[in-house]
């Protein structure tokens, strides 16, 4: 990929982003200016609900909804905007349960809500394992009105919530996978890319192409066996990147301290290739690693020079990258069918993100 279409890409996304997130704080004005009961807790909710919301991310999903939609029309579609809210908001509802899941103190720089609770009611951690939950529900639920309540025919509305609520249940599958990766044999491939499928790809892919061509007037389900393919492409080699990067890149890089996979038990794909790549002692250190909750930088530093000196870091960059040119095959596929520059923009995107693997 050269330079120039990386930067194509970085600039689409740069205009959704800041586009949507203008949307989204309006969407919590809104919100709040409904009328909520006398309270103290439910608006401490939903504010909570919106500063997860609003911390940032390069809103990735938003754009695949639009760009699907410009695979059909240039024109303005009604509906985008509701679906983009609906996605984002099912993505807070899967941040907020995660904090809770992984037991995560920080998010993108700032308490978890699950921390931010914590604080709130030190001396009462069921009442603040309860809110956490509860505010994490309310932005899934929202995630739901959002689109029942979009300027757009009714069959229309009912089918893009049905794909929003597919797409939450997946997620909450993926979610229940990953927690069973790291129990038993270690997992073979199939089924690392099960657990990227369910908790990663079929909700920030899938469902985003999915409820843009609904939107446009396209019917996905003509094309769902190839919308799924590269969804799930998408989602592997996404997830082998951030994988690579936990373990290979610098804090600097990062934005937190190298390792978390090791440090929490994980097992992500780079620490299955160490697992797979070594015998003896060394196999023994990387397990060691992942038995002891909060291993020392020093023991992420020597697992990450063992699998360097089998060559783990460079085969997880190769097999990144293949996947990522296979994603961009599959919409290459799409020429002739739907619109040239949308096009361009799905066949360049996976190979934007294997960039950052180097």
């Amino acid at each position: 990929m050269t330079g120039g279409a990386a930067a194509g890409v970085h600039e689409r996304l740069a205009g959704y982003q800041d586009r949507f997130d203008g949307l989204f704080a309006e969407y919590f004005d809104s919100v709040a200016e409904q009328g909520l009961p006398r309270s103290s807790f439910v608006p401490e909710a939903l504010e909570l609900v919106r500063d997860m919301s609003l911390r940032g991310g390069k809103r990735l999903r938003v754009a695949l909804l639009h760009e699907a939609a410009r695979l059909v029309t240039p024109d303005a579609v009604a509906g985008l905007d509701e679906a983009a809210l609906s996605i984002e908001l099912l993505q807070t509802h899967g941040l907020i349960h995660d904090d809770i899941v992984d037991d995560s103190p920080v998010r993108r720089g700032e308490p978890s809500v699950y921390y931010a609770y914590r604080g709130r009611f030190p001396g009462r951690p069921q009442t603040a394992l309860g809110l956490a939950v509860l505010a994490g529900d309310l932005a899934a639920f929202l995630s739901v009105q959002v689109l029942l309540t979009a300027p757009v025919p009714r069959a229309l509305r009912q089918a893009m919530a049905a794909v929003q609520a597919t797409a939450g249940a997946d997620t909450v599958v993926g979610q229940i996978l990953d927690l069973e990766r790291d129990f038993g044999p270690v997992p073979g491939r199939e089924a690392l890319d099960t657990v990227s499928e369910y908790k990663t790809a079929r909700y920030s892919v899938l469902a985003p192409l999915r409820l843009g061509l609904l939107a446009a007037g396209e019917d996905p389900a003509a094309h769902e066996k190839e919308l799924a393919r590269y969804a799930t492409l998408i989602g592997v080699s996404g997830q082998m990147r951030d994988d690579y990067l936990d373990l290979f890149a610098d804090a600097a890089t990062l934005g937190k301290p190298a390792g978390s996979d090791l440090r929490e038990g994980r097992r992500s794909y780079a620490v299955c290739a160490v697992l797979a790549a070594t015998t003896g002692r060394e196999r023994e250190a990387v397990e060691s690693a992942l038995a002891g909750p909060g291993c020392p930088p020093e023991t992420v530093e020597r697992v990450r020079r063992i699998a360097r000196h089998h060559g783990v870091d460079a085969r997880l960059r190769a097999e990144t990258h293949r996947v990522a040119e296979e994603a961009s095959a599959v919409a290459a596929g799409w020429r002739g069918r739907w619109r040239h520059e949308a096009v361009e923009f799905f066949e360049q995107l996976p190979l934007w993100g294997a960039l950052r693997v180097r």
